[in-house]
């Protein structure tokens, strides 16, 4: 009888448990909300280093299309420099059958920047229309890795902070 009984028990938890379980993923995937970003790290000659952290939220106005707001702060350190970056703005995201997407966005970067050789600083702002696209892999869920192409359309070689227009994408996205 007790054997019954705690056989019982243990089924009516495990039946109530999966329920409750298929219940919260039916609440998270009706959720119009994404989250992610991206983490970078470089190392280089004469001790440079260099680590970023591009956290974004986005909300979606269909199945398709996404817009949202992103950060990005960036360190980098050598022997020569150092300098910091944080840069914020909006972006809008379309997909097409969930395995490639277009995007754009619009970001502002205050950059703060210090020659150790020479002893000079500077603080300088820069805005950059990033347009470009590329390739999702579902890892999850509703999780996906997103690889893809920028091209910086404000890019001006002579006055720019940045090395050049076009950057490649990595990053992370839950909720899509």
């Amino acid at each position: 009888m007790m054997k019954k009984t705690v056989l019982s028990v243990f089924l009516f938890s495990a039946i109530a448990l999966n329920a409750q379980v298929e219940n919260n993923y039916q609440n998270e995937k009706s959720s119009n909300w994404t989250f992610g970003g991206g983490l970078g790290v470089g190392f280089g000659s004469n001790s440079y280093f260099n680590l970023q952290f591009a956290p974004r939220v986005g909300y979606k106005l269909t199945n398709d299309f996404e817009i949202g707001f992103m950060g990005n702060i960036s360190w980098q350190t050598s022997d020569f420099y150092k300098s910091s970056m944080f840069g914020f703005g909006p972006f809008a995201n379309y997909y097409f059958g969930r395995s490639f997407f277009v995007s754009g966005n619009l970001q502002h970067f205050f950059v703060n920047y210090e020659d150790k050789f020479y002893d000079f600083k500077n603080n300088q702002q820069e805005t950059a229309l990033y347009l470009g696209g590329g390739y999702m892999q579902q890892i999850g869920n509703n999780s996906f890795l997103q690889l893809g192409v920028m091209y910086n359309v404000l890019y001006n070689e002579n006055r720019s902070v940045f090395s050049g227009g076009l950057i490649p994408t990595v990053g992370f996205v839950v909720g899509l």
